[in-house]
């Protein structure tokens, strides 16, 4: 996809750490596995201390290999045989989850997103994007013939401007953006110093949730926007229309800090490259626990070693 932007106005950068940035994505492909005393210990499911079977293996069992799927782009019973050779390679006494158990236990699993946010308040950046899934117009298409229509859900993320995931919600594909940015920024526990976004969510719930959490807001109004006297207009919106008509949208943008939401689009750039674009679950409830494991993967991904760029003088 080329550039909107005419090459002699776009802004080139060179990456300033490059040695380090290579080794991280260097190790990113090894395949080396280790399991640590404390992880062994807590492989093995604790009683319930409810009536029936009990749990087998542990939380931290079934999203290990939850994880190694995704990283290998594996099926459940590929996944089965792939830790069972691993543990017979390493010499641990630890059995691997089935197939079936993976399936079922990662449908009921709470993952809970790791990031390695500061003290400090952070400029969140908001975004979605679509996920295609086996929908069922898609399957009677195979068993029938035709054209089956595609389903697909929508995985909204939610950046600081390292380019680290913040926070994340999966959705149906008929969810409008605005809602879920207002549930994404009332639940994060970071103090945030702005919000940036594209028009989708320039809303007045929207600038309001900003606001009461004491954030900036930076959002391209829509193209029709206009300002009003109306008492419940966010003032920070009328301002920002006022801008954009004074200074023209390009120039706001640029004024503003807007493009800092290349940050987000990048990351789902690295999603779809890494995990890929599609969700392999087939409940919601699973989906939702590959998308959370699919974004603590990348984190962790990150952590290994991440660019550090400077504009180049022209």
């Amino acid at each position: 996809m080329k550039s909107r932007i005419h090459p002699d106005y776009k802004t080139r950068y060179r990456v300033t750490n490059w040695r380090e940035y290579e080794r991280g994505l260097v190790q990113r492909g090894d395949v080396t596995v280790w399991l640590s005393p404390a992880a062994v210990g807590a492989w093995k499911g604790k009683p319930s201390g409810r009536r029936g079977a009990q749990p087998k293996f542990s939380d931290l069992a079934i999203e290990t290999a939850l994880t190694l799927r995704l990283v290998f782009r594996l099926p459940l019973r590929q996944t089965e045989g792939f830790i069972r050779s691993l543990f017979k390679l390493m010499g641990v006494e630890l059995n691997a989850p089935d197939h079936t158990t993976l399936s079922r236990r990662g449908a009921d699993l709470k993952v809970s997103l790791a990031c390695r946010t500061g003290n400090g308040p952070i400029d969140l950046i908001i975004d979605s994007s679509g996920l295609a899934i086996v929908g069922e117009g898609e399957w009677a298409a195979a068993k029938h013939g035709g054209n089956g229509r595609r389903g697909w859900k929508k995985l909204h993320l939610g950046v600081d401007a390292t380019g680290e995931i913040v926070a994340q919600v999966l959705t149906d594909s008929d969810v409008h953006d605005a809602p879920t940015g207002v549930e994404m920024i009332d639940n994060l526990a970071s103090s945030i110093q702005s919000m940036t976004a594209d028009a989708a969510y320039d809303t007045r719930p929207v600038y309001r949730a900003a606001e009461a959490r004491g954030a900036r807001v930076v959002v391209p109004p829509m193209s029709r926007a206009s300002s009003t006297a109306w008492r419940q207009q966010p003032k920070a919106r009328d301002r920002t229309i006022r801008q954009v008509k004074e200074l023209g949208r390009r120039r706001w943008k640029k004024e503003s800090g807007y493009h800092r939401q290349g940050r987000v689009e990048n990351t789902f750039f690295r999603y779809k490259a890494v995990i890929g674009d599609r969700l392999r679950a087939r409940t919601l409830s699973a989906m939702e626990t590959e998308a959370a494991v699919a974004c603590n993967l990348l984190n962790r991904m990150r952590a290994l070693g991440w660019p550090t760029s400077e504009k180049i003088a022209r």
